[in-house]
């Protein structure tokens, strides 16, 4: 065999997708609408919230009744969802406290193996956090007092981590 035939070739298969939607960004004044909207928005968040929060508390009463006939995996997905949709949803309406929080939790949620009684009283405490965000329009970053409230979940995290390492 020749130093020719050895070598590796290499194929660019045919990217059918980027075919189908053609190539390129948005244009500069539609992101700038977008941002536009953004800034300008004053829709309450809380209402939106609080589905969330109702969702998370079904979640809960699912996870821990011992009548549950779900999956595990069911059953913790009833509790990391509604969390995901907080923090996807908490900077677009300038709570991102509520986004940086719920982003610890859903860290916390995907190491945990089952909901355990330990997880219980986090993400109980955790609804207490937001829902205390909520109510007293905590927006922004929170100053001082969004800061105790993180590190106070923080700490949970950590304690739970270290209480349940592998």
């Amino acid at each position: 065999m020749t130093e020719e035939n050895s070598k590796a070739r290499f194929y660019k298969p045919p990217n059918i997708l980027k075919e189908k939607i053609g190539s390129g960004g948005l244009a500069k004044n539609i992101l700038e609408k977008a941002q536009q909207l953004l800034d300008e928005n004053n829709i309450d968040f809380e209402p939106i919230a609080m589905t969330y929060m109702d969702a998370l508390h079904r979640g809960l009463d699912r996870a821990y009744a011992p009548t549950s006939k779900a999956t595990n995996h069911e059953l913790m997905g009833g509790l990391i969802n509604p969390i995901m949709q907080l923090k996807a949803n908490g900077g677009m309406f300038d709570y991102p406290l509520v986004s940086k929080i719920s982003d610890k939790m859903v860290d916390l949620i995907e190491t945990a193996q089952s909901p355990d009684e330990d997880l219980q009283e986090i993400i109980q405490a955790y609804h207490a956090t937001i829902s205390a965000i909520l109510h007293g329009k905590l927006k922004g970053e929170g100053g001082v007092k969004g800061d105790n409230l993180y590190f106070a979940i923080c700490d949970a995290c950590d304690r739970y981590h270290k209480r349940h390492k592998k």
